[in-house]
């Protein structure tokens, strides 16, 4: 995710919606694959670095930067982890969601009222377990088991705040597709993805990049006649080709987005490609789907984006980049160039990945072993090294706070970085708080 400017706090209450579009009855009904939901098998511990000046970090008033991995106490029990701009969401092995962090436009999902209280996780209330967390900048989402979707907070576009629904600001969780079945979503920075049970697309956020892949350049701005209506109401991604195509995983990076049709595994991308991050050859923003050729031949299992990178998991465990070069954000080395086709990292190919993630100028990756690996920016200390300063090549994550622990998922915020990790015996952290 990207860091974003100072926002003013908003005190509007959030209102359900229960109307949303229904699955297009020209679309054949087509049953998809459950895709992978990054959550761990086994509950763990939450690790964080980098800043905390909005109680990111989870670690209460005091503490506004870690420089190595800090341990926030408390929770055995994590099984999956989302970070945003400035904030943060765990999904507990209850079901149970945790959120804490910057809540000025209500992107905690709770009350936070009681001074203080947004820089420690806290709970938030749904109506039903859930088995995926996302977070974007300024807002989060949860899906439920029974493939209802929530979210709350608010998405921005260049003009600051756009609201999450017409309404304005939800600060507390509402129903985003009512009557179709989600398997998985993702969040950019200021986008939602969602994916149903019959492999089609819906999106919802801010279309100025593309990302949405189904607004026209002339209509991505809310000054435009119809206004901010189209581009907040989830719709259908329309894929304009001869047959009718199905998807089985999806992926947001923070100003674009990725999915994978269930019969080819072509990867179709839409969004901003300035630094030809999501792999076509022509840098121009793509409002609609295009395939990317960089991502064929291989099966992905995960893929990130940053503001200007893309880093990229294949399912024997290699790491791939593509985009921009400055700061180190690749990987490649001191005297490499922008990648304008997927590129392998060399310093972990002697190593097999499980996870990676993009922060808005850094990388990261961990490994089948459990260690983690960071390079990239380091200007507000979210590589974990310690120091602030750029990292050109992977660099193993060390710290007191890591011995004796396996790290198993990790996420890039816009200016923190989190990770989940079990003890090595891996069975005995399950303990509820």
């Amino acid at each position: 995710m990207v860091s974003v400017p100072p926002r003013k706090a908003t005190k509007r209450s959030a209102v359900v919606s229960s109307k949303g579009p229904r699955e297009p009855k020209q679309i054949k009904k087509k049953q998809i694959t459950t895709p992978d939901l990054r959550q761990s098998a086994t509950g763990g511990v939450l690790l964080v670095f980098g800043q905390g000046d909005v109680g990111q970090l989870g670690l209460g008033e005091e503490i506004v930067e870690k420089t190595r991995p800090a341990t926030i106490s408390g929770y055995q029990d994590i099984i999956a982890i989302a970070a945003g701009g400035m904030h943060n969401v765990c999904l507990r092995k209850t079901g149970e969601i945790l959120t804490f962090g910057c809540n000025d436009e209500g992107a905690l999902g709770r009350d936070t009222s009681v001074e203080g209280s947004e820089t420690k996780p806290g709970p938030v209330d749904l109506p039903a377990k859930v088995v995926q967390v996302t977070a974007g900048d300024s807002h989060s989402a949860a899906l439920l088991e029974d493939g209802r979707v929530f979210a709350w907070g608010s998405f921005r576009d260049s003009h600051g705040t756009m609201g999450l629904t017409m309404k304005g600001n939800e600060r507390f969780p509402i129903e985003m597709l009512p009557n179709i079945k989600v398997i998985k979503i993702a969040s950019g920075a200021d986008h939602l993805v969602l994916l149903n049970e019959n492999g089609h697309v819906y999106t919802c956020g801010c279309a100025e990049q593309g990302q949405l892949g189904r607004i026209a350049p002339r209509a991505a701005n809310r000054n435009t006649r119809r206004g901010m209506g189209p581009m907040l109401s989830p719709d259908l991604v329309q894929f304009k080709i001869t047959q009718k195509l199905g998807f089985d995983d999806i992926w947001a990076g923070t100003y674009c987005t990725f999915a994978k049709e269930n019969h080819t595994g072509n990867i179709y991308v839409f969004g901003l490609n300035n630094y030809y991050q999501i792999g076509l050859e022509d840098p121009v923003t793509q409002f609609y789907p295009q395939i990317s050729k960089s991502f064929s031949g291989k099966i992905w299992r995960h893929i990130g984006s940053g503001q200007h990178h893309t880093i990229a998991l294949d399912d024997s465990g290699k790491v791939f980049v593509l985009g921009r070069k400055e700061y180190g954000r690749l990987g490649l080395g001191p005297n490499c160039v922008d990648a304008k086709q997927l590129t392998a990292v060399p310093a972990l190919s002697s190593f097999k990945c499980v996870d990676v993630a993009a922060g808005s100028a850094q990388s990261f990756a961990v490994t089948e072993s459990g260690d983690l690996y960071s390079w990239g920016m380091g200007t507000s200390a979210q590589l974990g090294t310690g120091e602030e300063e750029d990292v050109e090549e992977p660099v193993l994550v060390k710290g007191k706070q890591l011995e004796g622990k396996t790290i198993v998922r990790v996420s890039g915020g816009g200016q923190h970085t989190i990770a989940l990790a079990i003890t090595r015996a891996g069975k005995d952290e399950t303990a509820d708080k």
